[in-house]
């Protein structure tokens, strides 16, 4: 990697913090290792809820370095946080996210990235695994840290044939939500899915109607991309009449940060009704969720998750 400067060395990014955690906690975990500048907890712009993650600004660089090495994986309520260099944003590290299948059911996190790791420096990398058999299921994504490496890694692994394996990979960048506004390519990255998506979604005409299933849990109402400032809204179905918030923030935190869960529970009796939704701020965590939870037993059980359509009612 170049040589940073100074900046750049001592400016952290904190992802998955607990939903609770206020900026001036932020501030005093983080004081804890050594003298900081400033520290932001990101928030949503309309509803002032907290988006999970925020920035720390040390005065010296060895003391981010030390908050790196004691802070980062620590666990704070459900929640691990992860702490690294926060990356200035320039168009050479955009969309840099990769994602990749037809992946061999055998292949271990590791060995995806020793595959990678030659066109450049991995960010971080994910295999999607089956909740109930604990395999791969054959689909990954890989963040480099340049778009020029995930180019190069796409022209010479996309259509290759991993040893071992019968069937080519293809790798291509995941898409990104703000180029991608319709739920098509929803369709297309998740086939299982496709048959929720008709087509394009018109946006402006659904976004303002009246929908009881958009009150109250996400700030904006979005449509069925759920590309709103509040983040992704998911839809989960079949959940038992004992499920509460709090069983949602233990299945979907683990996959990145969740901005509020809701249950939607009969007025009379305060049971849960069978559904409940779920906002992520990242479109690719939320996909991840979805791909991994989708089928999840959950006592007698067995969830349905998708995107939360903007029909408002199936």
């Amino acid at each position: 990697m170049s040589p940073m400067d100074d900046d750049a060395r001592t400016n952290l990014i904190v992802n998955y913090l607990p939903q609770t955690m206020s900026q001036d906690e932020l501030r005093s975990l983080f004081s804890s290792v050594g003298d900081v500048e400033s520290a932001k907890l990101i928030r949503d712009k309309v509803a002032g809820h907290s988006l999970g993650y925020g920035f720390v600004n040390f005065v010296n660089p060895s003391d981010a370095e030390r908050a790196i090495s004691t802070l980062n994986g620590l666990r704070l309520q459900s929640k691990t946080i992860k702490v690294s260099y926060a990356r200035p944003s320039s168009d050479t590290i955009k969309d840099a996210n990769l994602y990749i299948s037809g992946l061999p059911r055998t292949l271990s996190q590791p060995e995806l990235e020793d595959m990678f790791t030659r066109y450049g420096h991995i960010i971080n990398s994910r295999v999607l695994v089956d909740q109930a058999s604990g395999l791969s299921r054959g689909v990954a994504f890989i963040r480099f840290d340049k778009r020029a490496e995930a180019e190069d890694a796409i022209k010479h692994l996309n259509g290759h044939t991993p040893p071992g394996s019968s069937e080519p990979i293809t790798v291509k960048f995941a898409a990104n939500p703000n180029q991608t506004r319709n739920s098509q390519m929803m369709s297309q990255m998740y086939h299982g899915q496709s048959r929720r998506f008709g087509g394009p979604v018109h946006h402006q005409a659904q976004r303002f109607r009246f929908s009881p299933m958009s009150v109250d849990h996400l700030g904006s109402g979005g449509g069925a991309s759920g590309n709103s400032p509040s983040g992704w809204c998911i839809f989960i179905y079949n959940l038992g009449q004992e499920a509460d918030e709090a069983v949602l923030w233990q299945l979907f935190g683990p996959f990145g940060a969740v901005v509020n869960v809701k249950v939607i529970r009969d007025f009379n009796t305060n049971k849960c009704k069978g559904f409940g939704f779920v906002t992520m701020t990242n479109y690719e965590e939320a996909a991840m969720a979805i791909h991994s939870l989708n089928g999840y037993r959950l006592g007698d059980k067995v969830l349905q998750v998708s995107f939360k359509t903007s029909k408002g009612h199936k």
